[in-house]
């Protein structure tokens, strides 16, 4: 939200009680957090289209956005024909002429179908994999990781959060690496860096062991969550006591004083039998509804946590080295970030290191003069050569457009100059290599490219 609409808000509701609470930065910080994790349509485009395939379906190119599915397998339209699907999603159609996965494209071309987490196609297809390929999840899917760095197993773990009220305060999912060097937690979101292996024979996994080696981390990361979603809602609950305990006990006080003066008129002699009666019925619901405020308060703010639930395992092998493009090196890394974070606080913006979580970029640094967001995802080579994107790098960059910074370091062995180029996705022509879901980039593209914007 920008200013202006946050000065309107202010303006039309003024300053009324609930209001002088809200907290617009927050607001705003919650609204960036929402559009950096966002499940943006590339994402579900990219699994629609494989499941799709996988399930003997054809899809034709149409002009871009834009795909046809001029018929719908049988064993998708098997599931769309139960009737618990049809209550549930509706009726699947026979063909789908004009299909986007873009919410906003889809509103602006009403003659194409909008196809998305609802949609009957999209459910059906998913309920097909799932119900084809729950195993290949239990057992061990394969990956190759084309970094070159990842060489043992990922176990996903979901986790779920219960307020005293019964209902589910936060669901989340999690996962842990293990290699050669003990266990760690990794973001979920790191399967899209990743390229698909073989069908996983030939390796035998000691899930038991593996699942005894995470447990301890698996329950720590679960508690770190209850923390988080401790502290929402006791900022939840503070608005809480803050005005609506608050105002109930104004109103009893009120009422209170009412029937002071009632009682008094009628020892006077005065007939307020029912004005009486009637207050005191009022002052027992605000008493009662006072009370079940403050139990629904210490409720919601007593959250227990479940065992996590062990929801799959893939092994990870290095990718054999091709091109070293591909290939990264920690301390060749470490030394191009602390490049870039140094530029970013020389330039005025506050920069924070988010390379662990996987977002699709590395630094998030906030421009604290104009509330601007730069996303950055840093590159650093010891020599003068190319760089790759990974895939969820690629479509991060696609969706922010001119928020969004490439920062290349070369030759972090000598001299190292920083290379910034904005908006990489429509600014530069990678080589698209889809075996190993990664976009090269020449280094002499992206020194023509180079923009030192401040």
């Amino acid at each position: 939200m920008d200013e202006e609409y946050i000065a309107k808000v202010k303006e039309n509701l003024g300053e009324s009680l609930a209001t002088r609470y809200i907290d617009y930065t927050r607001i705003k910080e919650m609204a960036a957090q929402a559009r950096e994790h966002r499940l943006i349509p590339e994402y579900t485009e990219s699994y629609f289209r494989k499941a799709f395939l996988k399930a003997g379906g054809k899809l034709r190119e149409k002009q871009q956005p834009f795909l046809a599915v001029d018929s719908v397998p049988y064993s998708i339209r098997k599931i769309a024909d139960e009737e618990n699907f049809k209550k549930a999603y509706g009726q699947l159609l026979k063909k789908y002429p004009k299909i986007t996965f873009d919410k906003e494209i889809a509103f602006k071309n009403p003659e194409s179908e909008f196809v998305c987490f609802g949609h009957p196609l999209f459910e059906a297809t998913m309920a097909w994999i799932e119900r084809s390929y729950a195993s290949s999840l239990i057992n061990g899917a394969r990956f190759t990781d084309p970094d070159g760095r990842l060489d043992g197993e990922i176990l996903f773990y979901e986790g779920e959060i219960k307020d005293g009220i019964g209902s589910v305060a936060g669901k989340r999912l999690f996962a842990f690496y293990v290699g050669k060097d003990g266990v760690k937690s990794v973001s979920p979101s790191i399967i899209w860096d990743l390229a698909e292996g073989d069908d996983g024979k030939g390796k035998n996994l000691d899930l038991e062991g593996l699942k005894k080696k995470v447990s301890s981390l698996a329950i720590s990361q679960l508690k770190k969550y209850r923390e988080e979603l401790l502290g929402d809602r006791i900022r939840q609950a503070q608005v809480k006591e803050k005005y609506g305990i608050r105002s109930l006990e104004h109103f009893i006080v009120k009422l209170d004083g009412e029937l002071i003066d009632l009682k008094a008129r009628k020892d006077q002699g005065e007939q307020v039998d029912l004005p009486i009666r009637n207050k005191e019925e009022r002052k027992q619901r605000y008493e009662k509804a006072l009370q079940d405020l403050k139990d629904q308060i210490e409720k919601e703010k007593s959250l227990t946590m479940s065992m996590p639930r062990f929801v799959g395992i893939i092994s990870v092998s290095p990718l054999a080295k091709q091109d070293d493009a591909m290939y990264s090196d920690e301390e060749v890394e470490r030394i191009g970030m602390e490049i870039a974070i140094k530029y970013e606080i020389e330039h005025g913006r506050r920069p924070e290191d988010v390379s662990d979580q996987n977002l699709g970029f590395d630094i998030r640094s906030k421009d604290p003069r104009t509330g601007e967001i730069r996303y950055i995802e840093v590159k650093a080579r010891a020599q003068k050569g190319a760089v790759s994107l990974t895939l969820n790098e690629w479509f991060k960059a696609k969706r922010f457009q001119e928020d969004y910074y490439l920062y290349v370091v070369m030759p972090t062995s000598r001299s190292p100059e920083l290379y910034i180029v904005q908006n990489p996705a429509e600014n530069l022509n990678p080589e698209e290599k889809i075996e190993v879901v990664r976009f090269v980039i020449s280094p002499d593209e992206i020194i023509q490219k180079n923009s030192l914007i401040k």
